[in-house]
């Protein structure tokens, strides 16, 4: 059984860096044919994907968010993490990791997902 478990500030200011960690358990992220997501709600609206790691360690990304998302991974820690650049009080959400065997853009049928943590962009 693979866990998921986000961690990091619930706080963040404007204009600073969001940083997020997944932490995965019962199976490595290595393994093919794993894409490893991050994924948020804001409040009131829908989920929106967010970018994703491959088992081989490629990124992608959702074209709206590219300019300020960085994904990267740890192996040796079997961890991935998520970096928003520059947010403001809309990038305001719980954020989710998740696994799944594609992504992108309105993909929603993930194997495993971690229970997310709440995120507020506040001064």
């Amino acid at each position: 059984q693979v866990q998921l478990q986000e961690s990091g500030p619930g706080l963040v200011k404007p204009s600073q860096t969001l940083s997020l960690t997944c932490s995965v358990s019962g199976g490595s992220i290595r393994t093919i044919p794993y894409y490893w997501s991050w994924i948020r709600q804001p409040p009131g609206k829908g989920q929106e994907w967010m970018g994703a790691i491959s088992w081989s360690g490629s990124t992608y990304y959702n074209p709206s968010l590219k300019s300020r998302t960085s994904i990267s991974r740890d192996t040796s820690k079997n961890q991935f993490t998520l970096q928003l650049n520059s947010v403001t009080p809309e990038d305001t959400a719980v954020y989710y990791c998740a696994r799944g065997r594609s992504y992108g853009v309105g993909f929603s049928n993930f194997v495993d997902r971690g229970q997310g943590t709440q995120v507020t962009v506040s001064s």
